[in-house]
């Protein structure tokens, strides 16, 4: 067996190990190598189940969180889904494999560029990236399928619940962003929101107006 074989053996089975164990999900993240994603000093730790810093103060988030979230937000392939916090690109291109299209927001013009660099390279013609407030959404494109925010808010922004599609599905780090935040899973219904508690996890906080870059 090659290393590179070896490598995403290993990466797969950390996946699984930590509950992701979607076979959709578990395809897509085999499809989408992290490699690209990551840049500089730290592209040799891509295969690690660890979070990794990337430009702009952000960081890629760790492969077994991105796996489940993306199982928790149950994606079907006929699906318009918005990722608030496009990052480094990779949760999107994941997300471009379970959806049918996908749209992407970051406050930083840098980030959304480089994702836009390397979706262009790989080919993942549904996906739109955009420079934007993320809080706010994105209300020309709106209603969604399902919404997945990459940043940490003390609540579900209002903007977002008002969004979501009635049955469709938001997944969301919530909490203060210096203490361990709560993973939710927010399903519309006609009548209001369930909200389910899925798992403790660290992101950076979810910031109004735009970067600076």
């Amino acid at each position: 067996m090659s290393e590179a074989a070896e490598r995403k053996m290993q990466f797969l089975f950390a996946l699984r190990s930590k509950g992701v164990t979607d076979s959709r999900v578990l395809t897509a993240m085999e499809k989408i190598d992290r490699g690209p994603f990551i840049r500089g000093i730290f592209a040799n730790r891509a295969y690690e189940d660890m979070p990794l810093p990337i430009a702009c103060g952000q960081t890629i988030s760790q492969p077994s969180v991105v796996g489940l979230m993306t199982q928790a937000l149950q994606v079907t392939a006929r699906d318009t889904v918005l990722e608030v916090g496009t990052g480094s690109g990779y949760q999107a291109a994941i997300l471009s494999q379970l959806a049918r299209r996908v749209y992407t927001v970051d406050r930083h013009r840098r980030l959304v560029r480089e994702a836009r660099e390397i979706f262009d390279a790989l080919q993942l013609t549904n996906i739109t990236a955009f420079t934007a407030d993320g809080s706010h959404g994105l209300p020309d494109q709106a209603p969604f399928d399902r919404i997945l925010v990459t940043a940490a808010a003390e609540d579900p922004p209002g903007p977002l619940l008002a969004q979501l599609k009635i049955g469709g599905i938001m997944v969301l780090p919530v909490g203060q962003s210096d203490t361990v935040q709560s993973l939710i899973r927010v399903t519309r219904h006609e009548d209001g929101f369930d909200y389910d508690e899925l798992r403790p996890v660290r992101f950076v906080p979810l910031i109004e107006g735009l970067g600076r870059d």
